[in-house]
């Protein structure tokens, strides 16, 4: 089951269901492949609108790093994502939203 508490949100990639985080490690590398000095220029970038689909394609990548899929980079270059460019745009959001939220006690 997805928690939204662990910051996980489910993309469908090939028909197979997909459940991404965004760890620490794949952070660092998200602001590295996006060329942001802090992980608040990170989130405040999507805030903004100011993301490309090539950030949206990092992100997702990233997300997948995260839960531990293997390949990832490779593997969504050329991939069918469920519901389209929109989709992957929304759940690219959600990941890095849900990432950043603070549970309640």
């Amino acid at each position: 089951m997805v928690n939204p508490w662990r910051g996980e949100v489910v993309l469908v990639v090939n028909g197979e269901r997909c459940v991404m985080r965004l760890t620490l490690g794949a952070l660092a590398g998200l602001e590295v492949a996006l060329a942001e000095p802090s992980m608040i220029a990170l989130v405040e970038r999507f805030e903004q609108s100011r993301f490309s689909s090539a950030d949206v394609l990092a992100l997702l990548k990233a997300g997948l790093t995260g839960a531990g899929f293997k390949d990832a980079a490779q593997a969504l270059d050329h991939a069918e994502i469920e519901g389209g460019p929109m989709t992957a745009a929304r759940a690219a959001a959600e990941l890095i939203a849900r990432t950043f939220v603070v549970p309640e006690p």
